[in-house]
């Protein structure tokens, strides 16, 4: 069982449904996120339940907020067994039209931040001959995405930086996913103006269903995981046609949105 785990973007969302799992199989949590009365809410929930829940307010687009984490994953006192590289945003409309100081942040909190926690977390784990990391990534990484480029293009980075150090490190004790959901119901599509349209009740998914196949799936074979089975068939579906195709549909559906 893990004995700590570090959640990003613990405030809400899947993050928030990763701390309270995790705590009720009585792992400690340290919950990160800029919005501190969230979290001193959670952890205090949490507490009451006899979990120990560490709050660490940081913004990991910004150097001090990053660096503080990165300090707390090096802690060898009360070591972080799992990390949960959740934290990340998305943005909608066309690159050449959208802010680019945002659209740099974001490679800064979906790239750069991912990058930087998982060395710490390896510094960390590899010595002890153990632990986990979890990068949250998205089905939107499989795929060009037009009216979210960079976006899509982050995930894409998140899910193959992953795959990769899982090879890299086998045999160390340390496992890694790359967890993939599909639509889930949170905060995530308003923060990031997107509007999806009328969608099946069957295409979305709950921050507990996509966390419940990840720590299901955690320490397995399996890198990539894709929470609900009607997404693993579409992925499947997807990967044998023709990008260019792909990219004219997903284009299409992009403009409609």
């Amino acid at each position: 069982m893990t004995a700590r785990a570090l959640v990003t973007g613990a405030s809400s969302g899947i993050g928030e449904a990763f701390a309270r799992r995790l705590a009720a199989q009585g792992t400690s949590v340290v919950l990160v996120a800029r919005r501190e009365e969230r979290l001193v809410a959670l952890a205090g929930e949490l507490a009451g339940d006899g979990v120990e829940a560490e709050v660490l307010v940081a913004d990991l687009a910004a150097e001090d907020g990053l660096a503080a984490v990165e300090a707390r994953m090096a802690s060898s006192q009360r070591p972080v067994d799992l990390l949960v590289n959740n934290a990340g945003f998305g943005s909608s409309g066309d690159f050449a039209e959208l802010d680019l100081a945002t659209e740099l942040e974001m490679v800064q909190l979906n790239v750069v931040a991912v990058v930087r926690l998982t060395r710490a977390a390896l510094d960390a784990m590899v010595p002890r001959g153990g632990g986990g990391v979890v990068n949250v990534s998205s089905l939107a990484g499989i795929l060009a995405l037009p009216g979210s480029a960079i976006y899509g293009a982050s995930k894409a980075f998140v899910t193959s930086f992953t795959e990769a150090l899982a090879a890299e490190n086998r045999g160390s004790g340390v496992h890694f996913q790359a967890l993939c959901p599909g639509l889930v119901r949170t905060e995530f599509h308003e923060s990031a103006d997107w509007h999806v349209g009328p969608v099946p009740r069957l295409a979305w998914s709950t921050p507990e269903q996509v966390v419940d196949a990840s720590l299901a799936a955690l320490g397995s074979a399996r890198v990539v995981v894709v929470p609900t089975a009607l997404y693993r068939l579409g992925a499947a579906a997807v990967r044998p046609l023709p990008r260019r195709l792909v990219s004219r549909v997903v284009a299409a559906v992009a403009r409609r949105r």
